[in-house]
């Protein structure tokens, strides 16, 4: 009996999440250097002191028994505390969650209006000077590292201007980093929406909307967009999730705090509990915006069956 298609992506999210899990363990306990070492930054300590910590730190375990705890105290939610700071890493994710959700968000939103306007003007009018510009601009977008777009940012309109701070977690400060982080999700979605909307214009209801006497925007927005919407919805989907996850640079360079930069430092310093609650909450939501995409499909689009 064939499984129904929402049970095989759970079983596929599961194993997913179990590879990803296992792969970040076996990671870090292979990266040089002793965790212990780098708590201490050289503070002189006896061997027997050390090798109390270590195994206060269940560091002294064998690695069969270190994956089993870490994988069973992962599926309840329990990181345990850092290595570091002896802080519960949950609230250290709690602390800093925020600050990269804002960003996210912000790049999101960015990504949404500029890509898909972008997309949509080409998509209507293609293979014209008008097409050529809106491809121009979302091939910048993606090819443009975003360190180098928020050091520009921030020396046109921060520094030079004076028309947003560099610094700070308000509103303004959200501004510079939100279109760096947006312009790479802009491009690629110009470029899909682009390509969405013109399979769509050339079907027969299109031409029959036409024919009606519709105008081109009424043609786009009730009838182009509902069918053209679901490959960008996946991107949009996919990229969400990434950018949750993937903010390290953009919060590096605006100095902002979130996860990403708590990684950072995280695999720096070898605090295993961080990096793995990182790494499990990220991927976590990752595999769960997908499994939403796929139940988004059936509600956006009846033909898909769910």
């Amino acid at each position: 009996m064939r499984m129904p298609r929402v049970l095989t992506r759970l079983f596929g999210a599961i194993v997913t999440l179990l590879i990803t899990w296992t792969v970040v363990f076996g990671a870090m306990r292979l990266a040089p250097g002793d965790p212990v070492l780098l708590m201490l930054q050289g503070t002189p300590i006896s061997d027997a002191a050390m090798d109390a910590t270590r195994a206060k730190l269940g560091l002294d375990r064998p690695l069969v028994v270190q994956y089993v705890s870490f994988l069973a105290n992962a599926g309840r939610g329990d990181f345990g505390a850092s290595f570091r700071s002896r802080q519960p890493v949950t609230q250290l994710i709690a602390d800093e969650f925020p600050y990269t959700l804002q960003l996210a968000i912000g790049g999101f939103v960015v990504g949404l209006l500029l890509g898909g306007t972008l997309g949509i003007v080409a998509g209507v009018w293609p293979n014209g000077w008008i097409d050529t510009v809106c491809m121009t601009l979302a091939i910048a977008g993606l090819s443009l590292p975003s360190f180098w777009i928020g050091m520009i940012l921030i020396q046109v309109f921060a520094t030079q201007l004076g028309w947003v701070p560099v610094l700070g977690t308000g509103f303004d400060a959200l501004i510079l980093p939100s279109i760096s982080l947006g312009l790479f999700l802009a491009g690629g979605l110009a470029r899909l929406v682009r390509n969405s909307i013109i399979e769509v214009m050339t079907q027969d209801y299109i031409r029959t909307a036409h024919a009606k006497g519709l105008t081109t925007v009424r043609v786009v927005t009730k009838h182009a967009l509902r069918n053209a919407v679901i490959p960008p919805l996946t991107l949009l989907g996919i990229q969400f999730a990434l950018l949750i996850g993937g903010a390290v640079v953009t919060e590096t360079v605006f100095a902002r705090p979130g996860i990403g930069h708590l990684l950072v430092l995280a695999v720096l310093e070898k605090d295993f509990p961080v990096v793995q609650g990182v790494v499990v909450l990220t991927t976590a939501a990752y595999v769960l915006i997908n499994l939403l995409i796929d139940v988004a499909y059936g509600i956006i689009d009846p033909r898909v069956q769910v």
